[in-house]
């Protein structure tokens, strides 16, 4: 089979436990795109704090944030795609945060927006190098749509928190990005979906596509390709729901996908 297009989740993935992308990855990248192969990165993360990384691999194409609620054309900066939650969801999840006993951060003006602090948040701040625009009224600062929500806690009771939230509110899509970090968009959206789209974009068949990734919020598109990948980190109960497992992130499992599965 030749692969056309080669999608990459970036934390935990493509990037080591230090935010950094390996020499040896980087170098089967560029390979891989010198056949001609699609490299999309798909993340949870802001498309601000994904930009970097595409000029470092010299991307040209497209890349997906946000857990699949934006595409953006990499050749002028120009969104292809983005979905919204309304005003009235995002308030809803931050009534459902306060039952349930989590904190929950949105997305607005370029900044993490929170009422609360959390070790948690602090994370997410340090992973996207986005600002902390810390509020004393969530609901009256959110007075228009956003792109996403997460909501935080300890990983043993936020893993409680997906069940019950999905049960809550199915019009929404729930996944987990991180053990302490549960990822809410709107109905439809996922990796897999914008994929998809990009997929019709460029011409090319779902048997024709790779994708790599390590935790839940990846398992749609993972599942969805024509070739599934996990790095060998990835979250214990999803690693028989892929065709193949490769080397961790923090030992090149990405470039272990190009040498296996592009080159040869």
């Amino acid at each position: 089979m030749k692969y056309k297009m080669l999608v990459l989740d970036m934390d935990d993935t493509l990037l080591t436990d230090d935010h950094k992308i390996s020499d040896e990855n980087a170098a089967m990248i560029f390979q891989a795109r010198e056949k001609g192969v699609q490299v999309i990165l798909a993340s949870g993360r802001p498309t601000a704090a994904m930009t970097s990384f595409a000029k470092e691999l010299n991307l040209d194409s497209y890349m997906i944030s946000y857990n699949g609620a934006v595409i953006t054309d990499l050749k002028d900066g120009t969104t292809l795609f983005e979905q919204t939650l309304t005003k009235e969801q995002i308030h809803e999840l931050y009534d459902y945060s306060l039952k349930s006993k989590t904190h929950i951060i949105t997305y607005l003006n370029g900044e993490v927006l929170s009422e609360s602090d959390s070790e948690y948040i602090d994370v997410e701040l340090n992973i996207t190098g986005l600002k902390h625009n810390k509020v004393a009224d969530f609901k009256a600062e959110v007075n228009s749509a956003a792109v996403k929500c997460i909501l935080l806690e300890e990983p043993g009771y936020l893993k409680e928190v997906e069940k019950d939230l999905k049960a809550a509110m199915p019009h929404l899509s729930v996944s987990m990005s991180k053990p302490f970090f549960l990822e809410v968009a709107q109905n439809g959206i996922d990796k897999a979906a914008s994929i998809k789209i990009l997929a019709e974009k460029l011409g090319i068949k779902q048997s024709e596509i790779i994708a790599v990734g390590n935790a839940g919020n990846d398992l749609t598109m993972v599942e969805y390709a024509g070739l599934g990948v996990w790095v060998d980190n990835v979250t214990p109960e999803l690693r028989d729901r892929a065709n193949v497992i490769v080397a961790s992130n923090n030992n090149h499992g990405v470039a272990e996908v190009v040498r296996r599965f592009i080159l040869n």
